[in-house]
């Protein structure tokens, strides 16, 4: 590509990702045509990365009002909703899905680095992470290669950086063989009315970037997330961004030092279109212009053009708009923490952003048409429903035979990747890192996070079946919500908003783009249902492996990150059977049912099945019973049925004490359904003995559909009188499955 500012061409701008009727649009918004900078800028800001362009019509349907909600979705960097004791939680979900897939150590790491540089640079201290990642076949060599990388880079940065990584979720299919998904979630807290925002204002006031010099990482990295991973995509690693977590860890410290001042006016974490983005959101935000002068940037290497300097996504940077006369307050603190801390403009009347290089004007723009809500184009793309939909749909269990043997089932699905234990991965994080995590010691279904000098906890969790969402789009999503809930409920909490991370192929193909408006439709009525409103989240779209010319996207992934509050920490539900002879029972309606399962799939190889039985209502319903059930102290532990079914469900309850447990399956279902089957709206409880009648008397009063199905044991596993073994066996299976596939 040139590097000069000679007049650009529309073949550099579809180079870049534009369409050639933006620019024809660029042009009229400039009334004349842009030179390479310019159309550099315009080319990042318009990319669906940074501008949405292909989303936002839908997202604006999602519901963003709650009894919590502090800031609305969009409005900053990240979420913020109001926990009570004057304290706020900040959190966010992203992806990093397309560095990941080339080089996925430091794609990752970088994820973990901008998702939590989101958090602090709203004056929150970041508390925790979880992480949602998705691979290809684990026998594959590249798979291997990609969770390995992976991993580590999430690893080494979160334990660099000092934050404990508090859950998460791992699933692996063929259909990720190429584009991996890296989503990365964090959470921090902060006093309430203490936010420094993403804005700009006071013209006259200073503008600082501090942090990292700006390298030649990164570049066109917002353009490189909008588009295919082909066979030539090797090529862009220069868009993958280089992080070093001891710098990120300085820099929150001196960040939140600053934030305890009144200097600060503004601040924005560079990540997307590096200084491009933060200077033109901020500029747009207070509806002020800016004077921005590259050659101030300290860079990296020498002679670095100006639109390289401005496309940078060099990590662990961010922009300061910071109050006139309190410059030394800003220096002096950044030197401290040894920092660069560099001014490099000025906050000016009217709403263009000027760009000098050693003082020649080299890109001058309008930060309003540049941005979302603003000028950045907006498409409602055609949608149209794939053939596959209506095949699904048509599956019926009795054309599947059951298995003659039922042990060698469960222990298949022990072993299997996306039910086994994930140790592998979670072994190279630091879990335990500062005293926040709760869950480590103490399972729960959620991720729990203690809050000192308060009564309270906060309950986390990401969740998505993509398998199901594929299945059906609405359906689907919406399940992925109530198992979110579901997992909150379970632990101790009350589910209060989400964040998401929506994970999509081309949405120029009407097909994708019908699992995206069908998941969209499924997230809000479900999201609705659970008072969970949208602080905002990510749209990574385009991911899909172009091979011989044929487009195969991922399967739709709406990833759900939710936030709920522990109000009394004694309240904290573990899943783990804590003691012998206690009672198990089922809550909840269980259904023929074996549609979506891993079972179905890994057993029988069907992928083509409907979503098994949902509803709203009920499954509402049942997390009002068992958040009753926990604040009433009638149940000894909570787990919630879901990958692998019931049988994977009791599994799961009894390894964390070397327990067991003796069932007898519901006769009017099929035997495979009732121990494979991953309907809904289900959950394993435990009840001490002598709790019994209460119990029931409670359940029964709420019409809540109940069965008593066995017996916590010894350690020996048995389901209708036939034993299936002991607990030894299974944790040796579920512990070293996916470890010895990595050797």
């Amino acid at each position: 590509m040139k590097n000069d500012n000679s007049i650009s061409t529309v073949e550099q701008a579809q180079e870049m990702g534009l369409l050639p009727e933006e620019f024809e649009k660029i042009k009229e918004i400039l009334g004349r045509t842009p030179n390479f900078c310019e159309l550099s800028i315009f080319g990042v800001m318009w990319s669906e990365h940074c501008s949405y362009k292909n989303s936002i019509v839908w997202l604006k349907k999602l519901p963003k009002e709650g009894p919590h909600m502090l800031v609305e979705a969009g409005e900053e960097n990240a979420g913020l909703v109001d926990i009570g004791d004057g304290l706020a939680c900040c959190f966010k979900i992203e992806s990093h899905n397309h560095p990941s897939a080339l080089e996925p150590y430091q794609g990752a790491a970088t994820g973990v680095g901008g998702i939590n540089r989101d958090i602090f640079t709203m004056g929150a201290r970041p508390v925790a992470q979880l992480n949602s990642l998705r691979f290809g076949n684990i026998n594959l060599d590249r798979t291997k290669w990609l969770l390995k990388g992976v991993s580590k880079g999430i690893g080494d940065y979160g334990n660099a950086f000092g934050i404990p990584i508090v859950g998460g979720e791992v699933f692996f299919d063929d259909c990720y063989n190429t584009n991996p998904l890296v989503n990365a979630f964090s959470a921090g807290i902060m006093n309430k009315g203490e936010m420094i925002s993403a804005t700009s204002s006071g013209v006259g006031n200073p503008i600082f970037i501090v942090g990292s010099r700006t390298g030649k990482d990164g570049i066109h990295g917002a353009s490189f997330a909008s588009k295919d991973i082909t066979e030539d995509s090797a090529e862009d690693l220069p868009a993958v961004q280089v992080g070093d977590p001891f710098q990120e860890k300085l820099l929150l410290e001196a960040t939140l030092e600053l934030a305890k001042t009144d200097a600060i006016v503004g601040m924005q974490d560079m990540g997307a279109a590096g200084i491009t983005c933060s200077t033109n959101e901020m500029s747009a935000a207070g509806k002020h212009g800016m004077t921005i002068n590259l050659d101030k940037v300290p860079t990296r290497q020498d002679n670095m053009k100006d639109w390289e300097i401005l496309l940078s996504e060099s990590q662990e940077r961010m922009l300061v708009v910071v109050e006139k006369g309190k410059e030394k307050v800003v220096k002096e603190i950044f030197d401290k923490w040894d920092l660069s801390c560099e001014e490099i403009g000025v906050v000016t009347e009217g709403e263009r952003v000027q760009y000098f290089m050693h003082e020649e004007l080299v890109a001058d723009v309008p930060c309003a048409d540049l941005v979302l809500g603003g000028g950045a184009p907006i498409y409602e793309r055609e949608y149209s429903e794939p053939d596959y939909f209506k095949r699904f749909q048509q599956f019926n269990i009795n054309d599947v035979e059951e298995p003659k043997d039922f042990v060698a089932v469960a222990k298949s699905l022990t072993a299997n990747p996306n039910i086994a234990s994930k140790r592998f991965v979670y072994e190279q994080y630091d879990s335990m890192v500062g005293t926040a995590n709760m869950s480590t010691n103490f399972p729960t279904d959620a991720g729990i996070v203690n809050l000192k000098d308060s009564n309270k906890a906060l309950a986390m969790t990401v969740d998505c079946n993509a398998r199901m969402v594929n299945a059906n789009p609405e359906e689907g999503c919406a399940m992925a919500v109530a198992e979110a809930a579901r997992n909150i409920v379970c632990s101790g909490g009350t589910p209060s908003a989400i964040t998401n991370c929506l994970n999509f192929g081309n949405p120029y193909n009407p097909e994708v783009y019908w699992q995206f408006v069908g998941s969209i439709k499924g997230m809000a009525k479900s999201c609705k249902k659970f008072n969970t409103p949208v602080t905002g989240g990510n749209v990574s779209f385009y991911n899909q492996s172009s091979v011989d010319g044929v487009e195969v996207p991922v399967f739709p992934t709406p990833t759900i990150g939710m936030l709920g509050i522990v109000e009394d920490k004694n309240n904290i539900m573990s899943l783990a059977f804590s003691k012998n002879e206690s009672l198990i029972y089922l809550i909840g309606e269980s259904h023929n049912d074996i549609s979506c399962s891993e079972y179905l799939v890994s057993i029988h190889n069907n992928k083509e099945s409907s979503t098994p039985f949902f509803d709203l209502d009920v499954e509402y319903d049942l997390q009002q019973t068992i958040s009753s059930l926990i604040n009433k102290k009638l149940i000894l532990s909570a787990h919630d049925v879901a990958d692998g079914g019931l049988f994977i469900t009791l599994l799961e309850s009894s390894m964390y004490n070397n327990l067991g447990f003796n069932i007898n399956s519901l006769t009017n279902l099929r035997k495979d359904a009732f121990l494979f089957g991953e309907s809904p709206s289900r959950v394993v409880v435990s009840v001490e003995s002598n709790n019994k009648k209460q119990f029931e008397d409670y359940l029964s009063s709420t019409n809540t559909i109940f069965n008593q199905i066995g017996s916590v044991t010894s350690g020996s596993i048995s389901v209708d009188k036939e034993s299936f073994g002991d607990i030894a066996e299974y944790k040796n299976i579920f512990n070293s499955s996916i470890s010895e596939k990595m050797k």
